[in-house]
């Protein structure tokens, strides 16, 4: 990559955001204030903002590799402590993708040095969901599916937290689990049962 093209683009993208409005960047400035919080996955592909179609300001953004919540990240608790209790979102969205390495990598049976512990999160995954992910022969719909649930479980370790919970009871925050079809561009709503869950595991995990 030639890096200097990078920076012709910024100057092409400002001419661009100040053609649309002379106050574009002052207006900027001016703070976010984002109406969901967006956690997907590092992959290069899958450009947050770009695929759901919004600008600057509009969401809070998050990735990691395979879009982890873990209750362990402090970088991904953070952010999401920040987004909810502070920037006050009203939606939270966890999106992952089919073609996505690190699901691939975690059905591997093979050593991958310092992933192995991020990678283990998603094999907890795939062994929770064992009987339904081995009773599928194909490999590329049984991948597939592991995007899927891996998707709903990160859902649901988000309606672990209080920052979650309590944002629940004061104002109806919503979570929302999605796939992003590499193949075709189309974002999917996997209609995760947000409230279903939340009573599930609330004998356990309730801390507002």
């Amino acid at each position: 990559m030639n890096l200097k093209k990078v920076f012709k683009n910024n100057e092409a993208w400002i001419k661009k955001q100040l053609a649309t409005s002379e106050s574009y960047f002052e207006d900027l400035g001016k703070g976010q204030t984002p109406e969901l919080l967006y956690i997907g996955c590092s992959d290069s592909r899958v450009t947050a903002e770009d695929l759901m179609g919004l600008g600057p300001g509009e969401a809070f953004v998050h990735r990691n590799i395979a879009n982890m919540v873990s209750g362990i990240d402090l970088n991904a608790m953070s952010v999401v402590e920040y987004a909810v209790s502070h920037l006050k979102v009203n939606h939270v969205v966890v999106c992952g993708h089919y073609g996505c390495g690190g699901v691939k990598a975690a059905m591997q049976s093979a050593d991958l040095g310092v992933l192995n512990g991020w990678l283990r999160n998603i094999r907890d995954v795939y062994r929770i969901h064992k009987l339904e992910l081995n009773a599928i022969t194909d490999q590329e719909k049984k991948y597939e599916r592991l995007v899927e649930l891996n998707v709903k479980e990160q859902c649901v370790n988000l309606i672990k937290t209080a920052a979650v919970q309590k944002a629940y009871r004061d104002r109806d925050l919503q979570v929302h689990g999605w796939v992003f079809d590499i193949h075709t561009g189309k974002l999917i709503d996997l209609k995760i049962d947000f409230e279903k869950y939340l009573h599930d595991i609330m004998e356990i995990y309730h801390l507002d």
